[in-house]
């Protein structure tokens, strides 16, 4: 019996995971696709951008999300029943794409691939890192480097390392493909110079490509044949001697949102949060009042884009909402005031 081929999407926050795989959708090829999201908050944002895609093809049955947690800490309880699931249905999906949240470390869920549940239907094709190139020429690829002194000052127990800089270095080593995303954000110079850097920590034979919002075929990022799980030990991480791992310095929350009749007001009043409360990323959506589609919103620090992507469903409650994701402490209430005016 043929393995089923499983691509494992991850990067950190904001670097375009969901554009790359709406992108993927729209130049899929009639190929069947199922989809495991892992949604890091309370609400399913990436999910609901992915259904609002509007492609033939795209149904509410193929995409599945695990929001209990991060997917590498919740492979056994979460991850391998919704796989088994996804392969043992009578007509099985063609390609499975799994979107990690941006804090999830990728060697554990290659590792869940030998798991006998899984090992005799499925493989992983490769393990994809989409990286926001403007962040990492700035040298934000993870955090403000204030806030992470201010982590550490208030914690004499905290590794002597960024926590998610070891999570990011964790990424390049499982890699099979590099996407530098965000490349029209930087210089010619500076992206040479991320090249570079990036090239530096891979495993010998790795590809690393460009992309503006995510911009790449199916046939580019499908049929790596790399049987990820097969090549553990090549794969070194932060992680190889501890049986598990936290994210307890990261918190989110969502804020409602009512209908926007100025969404440039909207994006000053959410930018001014972000810059006020040091949050890392929002993504969500809102109603126009007198627009029949729906307004998405995305942003990472302090770049914000907003865009319409699908008309309101019919009788669909056109709540709107924004998920808010930064470090542990974050002022709630300060944020939403700011945000709601």
């Amino acid at each position: 019996m043929n393995r089923i081929p499983a691509t494992v999407v991850t990067g950190f926050l904001g670097a375009g995971k969901t554009s790359l795989i709406q992108n993927l959708l729209r130049t899929a090829g009639g190929r069947r696709l199922a989809f495991v999201i892992n949604e890091f908050g309370e609400l399913g944002i990436d999910r609901e951008l992915i259904l609002g895609c509007g492609i033939e093809g795209c149904e509410d049955d193929d995409i599945v999300e695990l929001a209990n947690g991060c997917i590498c800490c919740t492979v056994a309880d979460d991850f391998l029943p919704s796989m088994k699931k996804l392969i043992e249905r009578p007509e099985p999906p063609e390609h499975i794409i799994i979107e990690t949240s941006g804090l999830a470390l990728p060697k554990p869920l290659v590792q869940a691939f030998n798991w006998p549940e899984v090992k005799a239907r499925s493989t992983v094709d490769g393990v994809i890192v989409v990286i926001d190139a403007a962040a990492v020429a700035g040298g934000r690829f993870a955090d403000d480097p204030e806030a992470v002194a201010r982590q550490r000052a208030a914690d004499p127990n905290l590794d002597h390392e960024n926590p998610l800089e070891e999570v990011y270095e964790d990424q390049l080593a499982c890699a099979d493909l590099v996407i530098l995303n965000k490349s029209d954000l930087v210089s010619p110079a500076d992206l040479a110079r991320v090249r570079a850097e990036v090239t530096a920590v891979l495993r010998p034979g790795v590809k690393i490509v460009e992309s503006r919002h995510g911009n790449l075929p199916a046939s580019a990022l499908l049929g790596l044949a790399a049987a990820a799980e097969d090549d553990l030990s090549n794969r070194p991480s932060h992680h190889d001697n501890e049986t598990e791992h936290d994210h307890e310095d990261f918190e989110s929350f969502a804020v409602a949102l009512a209908p926007a009749a100025d969404p440039q007001a909207l994006e000053a009043r959410i930018l001014q949060a972000v810059e006020k409360f040091g949050v890392l990323r929002v993504k969500g959506f809102v109603e126009v009042p007198g627009k029949p589609l729906r307004h998405v919103i995305q942003g990472v620090g302090p770049r914000l884009v907003r865009h319409f992507d699908r008309p309101w469903k019919q009788g669909e409650a056109r709540d709107g909402r924004l998920v808010v994701i930064g470090l542990k402490g974050l002022d709630r209430r300060g944020i939403e005031a700011e945000i709601r005016g």
